[in-house]
């Protein structure tokens, strides 16, 4: 099973609440552990609200832009 990073999906926050630091704005909730981590524990299955972020560059479907000089 691959990973899911958190800090690359659309749904992701950070919180100003010092006890809960990160949240999942799909399913509305803040937690202590990245949101993906707390999904898979409460269901034991991968968080399917993942949606990358249009800026990732890392995004294998977003097209490769050529670079300049």
């Amino acid at each position: 099973m691959k990973r899911i990073n958190c800090r690359k999906c659309i749904n992701f926050y950070v919180t100003w609440d010092q006890s809960n630091p990160y949240g999942c704005r799909y399913f509305g909730f803040k937690t202590k552990m990245l949101p993906s981590v707390y999904v898979y524990k409460s269901s034991g299955e991968p968080c399917k609200a993942f949606k990358t972020k249009d800026n990732d560059p890392e995004d294998p479907k977003k097209p490769k832009l050529p670079k300049y000089v």
